[in-house]
């Protein structure tokens, strides 16, 4: 592996790692995403897209620090999403519109169960926090890495910069 395409693995990486956590929280343990939580995904995937392309880049491409750049911006937006969600969650400020619970009750019985099923799926409110480890939810680690990953493309892209005037 070339060390100019270091930093688009460490990217694409974290970019995998991250969906596929969301992807088997959803999935798998049934953790349904709020609106702030699916437009934290947006960034995630534009970067993974962003890593690709710098993988199929010659070592020596002057595009290359500019999809970092691009890279590195993308994580600021998401780090900003993140952040306005934190806020959401804890009651700092109000969130968005779709961001409100409706309210889903349990079923009683089968016929409820099927009267449940019969109607659209109810999205989690965007001020409660569906989990966290060490008093931080996942809107919190994902401000943590947005942030991490924001510096790390940023500085990659300077390093780039410096290498090919």
């Amino acid at each position: 592996m070339s060390s100019s395409k270091t930093p688009a693995f460490v990217i694409l990486a974290a970019c995998v790692a991250a969906l596929a956590a969301v992807l088997v929280a959803q999935y798998g343990f049934g953790l349904l995403p709020c609106p702030l939580c699916t437009y934290q995904r947006i960034p995630y995937v534009v970067v993974l897209l962003l890593a690709l392309a710098l993988l199929s880049l010659p070592g020596s491409s002057r595009l290359g620090p500019v999809l970092l750049g691009l890279c590195a911006l993308a994580f600021l937006v998401n780090s900003g999403i993140a952040l306005f969600h934190v806020g959401v969650e804890q009651h700092w400020w109000a969130g968005l519109a779709s961001c409100s619970s409706s309210g889903a009750a349990g079923a009683a019985s089968v016929d409820d169960m099927l009267a449940q099923l019969s109607k659209p799926v109810k999205v989690p409110a965007c001020d409660q926090v569906a989990w966290a480890l060490f008093g931080v939810s996942l809107a919190g680690y994902n401000l943590l890495a947005s942030v991490g990953l924001a510096a790390f493309s940023a500085a990659a892209a300077r390093r780039g910069w410096r290498r090919n005037p």
